[in-house]
């Protein structure tokens, strides 16, 4: 197989078609985060997709730059959560993040600054809310799915 080459030159064997279907991922919130910031510089790794996996927990990050991709850097964001997996599975850019029944973004990537400690999930949405903004709460149930096209 011939590697497509994403926009940083890196070799990526799968495109967001390889993903026919994809079970949702569960989970939910063990900490409230109230924090914004204009320039992290939190670098999407260049890939499509994470396995979590269950007793793990990651953090969930919100940028307003909508149009960012895997391999590419996101500098404006606001800190939601961090939250315990319950359910294990596959995460896929595009997918949407739900908290409760509340559809809150859709997967932008993925950074590894922190690991092995935990992974950052990169969510796109419109407006940049905290997570204590957004009135999360310890056992907030957390979403990770694939929704059918409107």
């Amino acid at each position: 197989m011939t590697p497509l080459q994403t926009k940083n030159d890196v070799p990526c064997y799968a495109t967001l078609s390889t993903y026919v279907a994809n079970r949702p991922v569960f989970g939910e919130v063990v900490t409230v985060l109230d924090l914004k910031h204009e320039s992290r510089g939190l670098q999407l790794i260049p890939t499509y997709s994470r396995v979590l996996v269950a007793h793990s927990i990651h953090e969930l990050v919100v940028t307003d730059e909508t149009g960012k991709k895997p391999g590419e850097t996101v500098d404006r964001v606001a800190f939601l959560a961090f939250f315990e997996v319950l359910r294990s599975g596959c995460i896929i850019v595009g997918e949407t993040l739900m908290a409760g029944d509340e559809a809150i973004g859709t997967i932008l990537g993925f950074d590894e600054t922190h690991e092995p400690n935990h992974m950052n999930v990169v969510i796109g949405v419109n407006h940049r809310y905290t997570g204590k903004q957004l009135k999360f709460e310890l056992g907030t149930k957390i979403r990770l799915e694939m929704l059918p096209a409107p």
